[in-house]
């Protein structure tokens, strides 16, 4: 599966808003600037979030963006869902099996591909990123 620069620069708009959860707004100039995101294109992006509930914006000049949820209850398979659709299936493929082919093998693995990526995308939050993006800074901190 690949995921495209439309889930990835999302992700990390959404990371950087849960990085400041708590502190109010943040401006998208700065989401932007930090995460090295096109400012025109993050504006489409948080639209999209903004509409789908994950985040809410503020009018006026100490406006900005905030997540609308806990980092801990928004899970990276809604924030892919949002920006990408369900997680996409062969064109060959349905729920019952292989549409070319009769007792296809390759059908199967497909379904097993796709329910794994469900389950990893699934089973991280928000909140779980930035456990690790901590533990990532404090490994480098004790190496330099």
């Amino acid at each position: 599966m690949k995921i495209s620069m439309r889930s990835d620069y999302g992700a990390r708009a959404l990371l950087y808003l849960a990085e400041r959860y708590g502190e109010g707004p943040v401006q998208s100039a700065e989401i932007a600037s930090r995460q090295a995101i096109p400012e025109a294109y993050l504006e489409q992006l948080l639209t999209v979030f903004r509409r789908a509930g994950l985040i809410r914006s503020v009018r006026g000049p100490a406006g900005g963006h905030l997540l609308a949820r806990h980092p801990r209850d928004i899970r990276l398979r809604e924030i892919v869902a949002v920006m990408e659709g369900p997680t996409p299936r062969l064109s060959c493929c349905n729920e019952y099996g292989c549409q070319v082919l009769p007792n296809c093998v390759l059908a199967e693995v497909w379904h097993e591909l796709e329910r794994a990526t469900r389950e990893v995308l699934d089973s991280v939050t928000l909140q779980d990123l930035l456990d690790r993006q901590e533990a990532a800074q404090r490994r480098v901190m004790y190496h330099i």
